[in-house]
């Protein structure tokens, strides 16, 4: 634990921020109100979980705001401010009341362990997350607010949490010291609100990139699991379902990211104007990553790259399945020489017999006849099984991806 008087010593903090970014619209928006205001949903949800899941965010004040995004504002019994805007950025802030580290810590479980489990909640129903997605816990920016903080606080901050120094940038109001996981925003006369608001930015641009990063990795990992077997030239009969069934996984989670990524572009639109137009904002507009349309150009980047995989992916699931086609065609053939045979030994012990007769030797032939057939046929099948089948398909130089 962070000793107080060891690093805040002679150093007031104003506040301490954490938050994330999901896409989301005012109908969203409108549905966690509900949730927050009343326990009630629209959709068919337990009930009870909905009033276990609001009474665990102790709730002491609730307000609607319209600006120029629309937000919820919440103030918790915690001392927790939380608000959630129309475009699904969620920020958390709390004054400073205990070491640093604490009150990060506070923040952090109560976005995790309460407020995150709710809205997942209100949302299960309708497209669900990849699953390749959803165990991905999101490396949340701390954004520490001091209010007049000399240089010798903010190196005892950055050791303390063994954060490098990326940068700093100094202007007349403030200056920002960026670490890794910690953003230390030093008030030297500019309103806490405008602040506040550049943290929102920081948070949407971080989050937007993470999430991108995220789609660009998968697209290498669901790539590379595909051409894995392809380059192997063959693949055995027993092999080719089981794969063929991930490949249809795979193209689901194409078409849900490829949805997720559509609907991308115009938050990057809304939040630029929001900014450009706000005269108070203008001193921030030049400091570290203000830059939409860079982001505009990664999301156009990162949608073609996605355009290839789908298209890969649904070569690889034709041509998969064309090899599962044929091999069920081959254990079909088997099944039917199988068959042919057992009935034509039945119709020669027909008309070898003047009139069937139910005879212990009788049985035990038809038995031993069914023993043959089966074991035949699971010979068949085995071969079939094991047996390779050729995966012809043009091959494709590897670009940078």
């Amino acid at each position: 634990m962070i000793s107080k008087t060891n690093v805040t010593q002679n150093m007031e903090v104003e506040k301490i921020f954490v938050g994330g970014w999901f896409q989301r619209t005012t109908l969203h928006l409108s549905e966690i109100y509900d949730f927050l205001k009343e326990a009630d949903s629209p959709l068919d949800l337990d009930k009870k979980k909905l009033i276990i899941l609001r009474d665990d965010l102790s709730i002491k004040n609730i307000e609607l705001d319209v600006g120029d995004l629309e937000y919820i504002k919440i103030a918790s019994s915690t001392n927790i401010e939380v608000k959630i805007f129309e475009d699904g950025l969620i920020l958390l802030g709390k004054k400073n009341e205990k070491e640093i580290k604490g009150d990060i810590a506070d923040l952090t479980s109560y976005y995790e362990k309460k407020l995150s489990p709710a809205i997942s909640y209100i949302f299960s129903l309708g497209a669900p997350i990849p699953k390749e997605l959803a165990n991905i816990k999101t490396i949340y920016p701390y954004f520490v607010v001091l209010k007049q903080g000399k240089e010798e606080n903010i190196k005892n901050l950055l050791d303390e949490f063994q954060q490098e120094k990326y940068f700093e940038v100094k202007q007349e109001s403030f200056e920002i010291y960026r670490g890794n996981k910690l953003y230390i925003i030093n008030n030297l006369s500019e309103k806490i609100a405008n602040i506040e608001k550049f943290i929102q930015e920081q948070i949407f641009m971080r989050e937007f990139k993470g999430q991108l990063h995220r789609y660009l990795n998968l697209h290498r990992i669901i790539w590379e699991r595909i051409a894995e077997v392809k380059e192997k030239g063959e693949i055995k009969g027993s092999e080719v379902g089981a794969f063929n069934a991930k490949v249809e996984s795979y193209a689901k989670t194409i078409n849900l990211i490829e949805a997720r990524m559509n609907q991308m572009g115009a938050y990057i639109s809304t939040r630029e104007s929001v900014l450009k137009n706000d005269p108070a904002m203008k001193k921030f507009l030049d400091v570290l990553q203000f830059k939409h349309e860079t982001l505009s150009d990664t999301l156009s980047y990162v949608k073609d790259i996605w355009k290839m995989t789908k298209n890969y992916v649904e070569s690889a699931l034709s041509l998969f399945s064309s090899i599962q086609a044929k091999s069920t065609e081959a254990s079909v053939k088997n099944l039917t020489i199988i068959t042919s045979m057992g009935v034509g030994a039945t119709l020669i012990g027909l008309f070898s017999q003047k009139a069937p007769q139910f005879t212990l030797f009788g049985i035990g032939y038809f038995v031993v006849l069914a023993v043959i057939g089966y074991s035949a046929n699971k010979i068949m099948k085995t071969i079939a099984m094991r047996k390779m089948y050729k995966i012809q398909d043009i091959e494709v130089a590897k670009d940078i991806k």
